[in-house]
């Protein structure tokens, strides 16, 4: 078993085609119209051919649901929220937050209210601590994971 990508139904392929490009940065892999793959694992799908796959009615597909989100890490955080709020199409789930373990990260929703979550590369986040002086041990409590965690983190890094 291969895990391929996630699909997600659009209502407008090209406004979604657009978004994924403008806001996250993917690439189209391929374009077969009503199915678009992209870089990161993420493949779109128009909602009338996915109606046909599935032989629901349009009414039977829920759109905005909160119940799961497509998830990104991004190296230079700092960066891609100043892009992001020069943008004035996006409709945020939160603003910049940092959860309990020190992950910077922003909810927002694509064209059509599917979460997404952009945080910030863990093994940045475990530099910035180090960077503030805390020891290995020290940040792996911070972040709550084990120091083999923190370890085999930075050893990436160097490889």
């Amino acid at each position: 078993m291969k895990y391929i990508s996630t699909l997600i139904v659009v209502k407008d392929i090209e406004k979604a085609k657009a978004f994924y490009q403008e806001v996250l940065g993917l690439e189209i892999i391929s374009d077969f119209g009503a199915n678009v793959t992209l870089t990161g694992g993420v493949a779109l799908q128009t909602l009338d051919t996915w109606q046909t796959f599935i032989h629901k009615e349009e009414s039977a597909i829920t759109f905005g649901s909160n119940a799961a989100e497509i998830y990104f890490e991004e190296d230079h955080l700092d960066d891609f929220i100043e892009r992001l709020n020069a943008m004035d199409h996006i409709d945020y789930v939160h603003p910049l937050i940092e959860h309990a373990w020190g992950q910077r990260v922003v909810r927002f929703y694509d064209l059509d209210h599917h979460m997404i979550e952009v945080g910030e590369n863990m093994l940045f986040v475990i530099k910035r601590f180090i960077n503030t002086g805390l020891s290995i041990e020290e940040t792996a409590s911070r972040m709550d994971v084990p120091v083999d965690y923190i370890t085999k983190m930075l050893g990436t890094e160097i490889k």
